[in-house]
């Protein structure tokens, strides 16, 4: 079957971001199948153009670089613009590719998800709507989207897409009840994971620690976006309890708050943080190889404890124990494979301890570490999530 994915944010393994869905389209062609992605020319992250060009960047795998407003790092109004040029952009694209047999919409930004639906029902075809991230909700949490009028206006759009969806698929359990509560008619549950052959525990990331200049310090890395919502300035506080150690902050990533980030750094002084520009995914195994702990962490508010981050289960697969400033179902996952140690989230205070607890107990921090990849590799493997992925496009071609 061909499998036509509107994806505007989408990331190769060679790019910074969320790579799951190249992943996920490499299982798919490995069986037999064909993948199309319609993307952005302009790397989510980053802002910058991807290293990986149009065309087929592999086997099996097409992908079409699609107009888009290029300014969405400016402000949220530049954002809705960039959105709604890539609806349009990658709509005509998507009219262009021939013989598909399934429309995957992705979200967010929610509004690809009415290029999909388009075209899915123009080509006649089934359309798998996917959510991500529940926008508008988490938007409306974290007060970015403030307007009444645009507020109902995406609500309406979100309850539209799920009942017009074929299936809906979420990548965290905590999402199941507002899809369905919105009329969403079949929900699927294909979880973020990670690929543990991409991640060896052993290894301790020597070049990358003498590159970045941080040999012979507990090395505790953040990876990701540097938004409003990872409350990073958090950590920088908790930096600052934490001069005169041995530990270093590693802050890897980019986004919007990166610069107003750095010159906070700049402001208390701080020694003991380092900031690195985002890595490919193929580069991720050495950075995380670098540490000692990982660090996860949301701003305290109640619709963040629906989500499973990518990066905790990049960091289990690692084999490195997690600091998680995040709760709900999350908290779960690591809770029961007895991998890190929760902290609440926005306490610096209690930041501060739980990093202190690991540098100075290396043997548990080690054997938390171990215990992630093992559950990692027993309930979460990115091959066996991608063969449940698998069976459903299958059935909604066949039509069952």
């Amino acid at each position: 079957m061909h499998i036509l994915i509107i994806h505007q944010a989408f990331a190769a393994i060679n790019e910074p971001g969320g790579t799951r869905h190249h992943e996920l389209a490499r299982y798919l062609v490995q069986h037999g199948h064909r993948v199309t992605i319609i993307a952005s020319p302009v790397s989510y992250i980053t802002g910058d153009a991807p290293p990986s060009s149009a065309g087929q960047i592999e086997e099996g795998i097409t992908i079409i670089r699609s107009y888009v407003y290029r300014a969405h790092h400016k402000s949220f109004v530049h954002r809705v613009f960039a959105f709604l040029s890539f609806m349009i952009s990658s709509f005509v694209e998507g009219l262009k590719v021939k013989d598909v047999d399934l429309i995957w919409g992705t979200s967010p930004p929610i509004f690809q998800g009415i290029t999909a639906w388009a075209l899915a029902r123009l080509k006649r075809i089934p359309f798998l709507f996917e959510v991500r991230d529940l926008w508008p909700a988490f938007a409306i949490s974290v007060g970015v989207l403030k307007n009444s009028i645009l507020i109902g206006a995406s609500e309406w759009l979100e309850r539209f897409l799920y009942r017009a969806a074929d299936r809906v698929m979420v990548n965290s359990p905590g999402y199941v009840d507002h899809v369905q509560d919105l009329g969403a008619k079949r929900v699927e549950l294909v979880p973020n994971g990670a690929d543990a052959r991409m991640f060896d525990p052993a290894r301790r990331g020597a070049s990358f620690r003498q590159s970045h200049q941080i040999k012979d310090k507990f090395v505790v890395l953040y990876a990701g976006a540097h938004g409003f919502s990872n409350d990073l300035g958090v950590v920088l506080d908790a930096a600052k309890k934490l001069e005169g150690r041995a530990i270093e902050i590693v802050l890897l990533g980019d986004g919007k708050e990166k610069a107003s980030l750095q010159t906070q750094a700049k402001e208390l002084a701080l020694k003991n943080v380092t900031f690195i520009s985002s890595v490919p995914k193929s580069e991720m195994a050495d950075a995380l190889a670098a540490s000692d702990a990982c660090l996860a962490i949301l701003k305290p508010i109640e619709w963040y404890k629906a989500t499973y981050p990518n990066k905790v289960f990049d960091y289990m697969a690692a084999g490195r124990p997690v600091v998680l400033a995040i709760d709900g179902v999350v908290r779960k996952v690591v809770d029961a494979a007895k991998c890190g140690v929760f902290v609440e989230p926005g306490n610096v205070d209690a930041l501060v301890t739980a990093i202190v607890e690991l540098a100075d107990d290396p043997a548990r921090s080690q054997e938390m570490g171990l215990a992630g990849r093992a559950y990692i590799e027993e309930n979460f493997d990115r091959a066996t999530l991608a063969e449940e992925l698998t069976g459903i496009l299958e059935e909604m071609v066949d039509g069952d």
